[in-house]
């Protein structure tokens, strides 16, 4: 991993949701254009050479509980299709961590968050409408679980994994 690349920070989901949207993506997303698996990013670009963002990440998910993650509904993305996902915990969880990393935010990481899990992109917008049209023929909402953050590398097209980040499993 170049020094100088990009951080890239995802929220991991369980095996079962992840291995859903993974398929659709695979299915939908063009192959050329195909570098990555699916995912639910957090953060686009931090600094590469602040060692306190792999702190912060091991010292947040020691302290948080896998993330109940409400998939609402399908939606259009202009040139591609994601699924919409609700829960104000991971929003009031990515407040802390902009508020912490403000100085090292990139305007797009300085936005609210909108959690999502785009399975298409970079398809025409007929392509697309026809995607969600017909996703939405067999969509019902369902709950996933985010279970970590993982840590990425951007390598100008594929990612390259740094290192994960399990949230506390409390056992009852």
């Amino acid at each position: 991993m170049p020094d100088d690349s990009p951080l890239i920070v995802t929220l991991s989901l369980d095996e079962a949701s992840f291995q859903f949207f993974d398929n659709l993506h695979k299915q939908y997303f063009p192959p050329e254009r195909n570098f990555l698996l699916a995912h639910l990013t957090l953060f686009h670009h931090l600094l590469p050479a602040k060692p306190k963002i792999k702190e912060n990440l091991y010292k947040w998910s020691k302290e948080i509980e896998p993330l109940v993650l409400q998939v609402v509904e399908i939606i259009s993305i202009g040139k591609g299709v994601a699924y919409k996902i609700e829960c104000e915990p991971l929003l009031q969880l990515h407040r802390i961590m902009q508020k912490e990393w403000q100085d090292w935010l990139q305007p797009q990481d300085k936005q609210k968050l909108w959690p999502h899990v785009t399975v298409q992109n970079k398809v025409t917008p007929a392509k697309a409408k026809e995607t969600l049209e017909e996703l939405k023929t067999t969509f019902k909402p369902f709950t996933a679980i985010g279970t970590g953050f993982s840590l990425w590398s951007y390598e100008g097209g594929p990612w390259e994994f740094i290192e994960s980040f399990p949230f506390l499993i409390l056992l009852a």
